[in-house]
Parts: structure tokens; C-alpha cells; sequence
């Protein structure tokens, strides 16, 4: 007689672009800084009932780093997130994101100027998403980059072999 695992609490769910550019043979992510300013991420949201998922994640690249571009329509990675803080109320609160590819073909002004969209090769990104977090979660975001780069390459990536350039800020067109 076989037994059904069913989780007691489903985590909530939220979709995120995973906005990249090739640079000649090299590629930048996009990242943008978090609500509260101190650690940099994905540009994130909780998905729109009348939208996709992967149109939801479209909008929030718009709304949090002012960029256009080509969204895969199918998630190519889920991963766990975090937010908040043990000591203040509501405390820590665990989030599944499902990430979904988006090639930057355009960038205008943030439409939240204090989400700094700034661009960073995959080793930097994989260094500064870690900053700040905890080990459990820093893994997750490299993984993230590390997929990333495999679907955008076609082929596996070992961590750490990209370019080493320096983090361009995003530039208004």
C-alpha cells in the first residue's frame, strides 16, 4: 500500500525575469536592488491573475528596470527565495520563483528609480546576489545564473568561467 506526501503549506509563488544581453561572445544579467536597497536580485512579482506567468515576469523587468524584450514563454528554472528577517514581524517568509529568460532589446528609466538596474557579467552576478544572504539562498540565485547560462549557450557552463568585466549602470536610451 503506497502513501501521498501532501504539503501542510504550499509556498506562494512568485515569477521572475532573468533579463540578459550578449556582449560579443559574453553575456550580462540585469539585476536590480531589493526593496530595501541593501541586496540585488532579479526583477520579481507575484504573478497577475489576468496575465501568464511569463507575461507577469515581463511586466515586472518593465516596472523595476525599464526594459523590452524577448520573455521565453515557458520557465526554465525554479528556485527558492526569501524575504524578511527572523526578528521583525511577519519574520522570514519562503517564496518558489519560477525564472524565465528575457533577451534586453531595449532600455529606458526604471519606472522605480531607487532599483538601480545595473548589468554584471555571470561571475559577478553570482557574487553579488550571494552578498547579504544566507548560504541556502545564495546557492539557489548562482544556480540560477548557471542554468541561465546554459540556456542561453546551448550547452553547460562551469560556474565562474565567464569574462571578468566591470558592472556597466544601465544607460537611458
Amino acid at each position: 500500500m503506497g502513501t501521498t506526501r501532501t504539503a501542510k503549506h504550499a509556498l506562494p509563488l512568485q515569477v521572475a525575469a532573468v533579463c540578459y544581453r550578449r556582449r560579443g561572445a559574453s553575456v550580462e544579467f540585469l539585476l536590480v536592488n531589493t526593496n530595501g536597497g541593501n541586496k540585488w536580485t532579479f526583477p520579481k512579482g507575484t504573478p497577475e491573475p489576468h496575465l501568464s506567468h511569463s507575461k507577469t515576469a515581463e511586466q515586472e523587468a518593465w516596472e523595476e528596470a525599464g526594459v523590452r524584450g524577448v520573455i521565453e514563454p515557458r520557465h526554465f528554472h525554479l528556485y527558492l527565495h526569501s524575504k524578511g528577517v527572523f526578528w521583525k514581524t511577519p519574520g522570514v517568509q519562503e517564496f518558489v520563483i519560477k525564472a524565465f529568460l528575457m533577451e534586453v532589446a531595449q532600455h529606458h528609466g526604471s519606472h522605480e528609480p531607487l532599483r538601480n538596474p545595473t548589468w554584471f557579467t555571470p561571475e559577478e552576478a553570482r557574487k553579488i546576489l550571494a552578498k547579504g544572504r544566507e548560504v541556502k539562498y545564495a546557492r539557489e540565485l548562482a544556480v540560477v545564473v548557471d542554468r541561465a547560462m546554459e540556456e542561453i549557450l546551448g550547452a553547460p557552463v562551469l560556474a565562474g568561467a565567464s569574462a571578468r568585466t566591470k558592472p556597466t549602470e544601465l544607460r537611458t536610451s
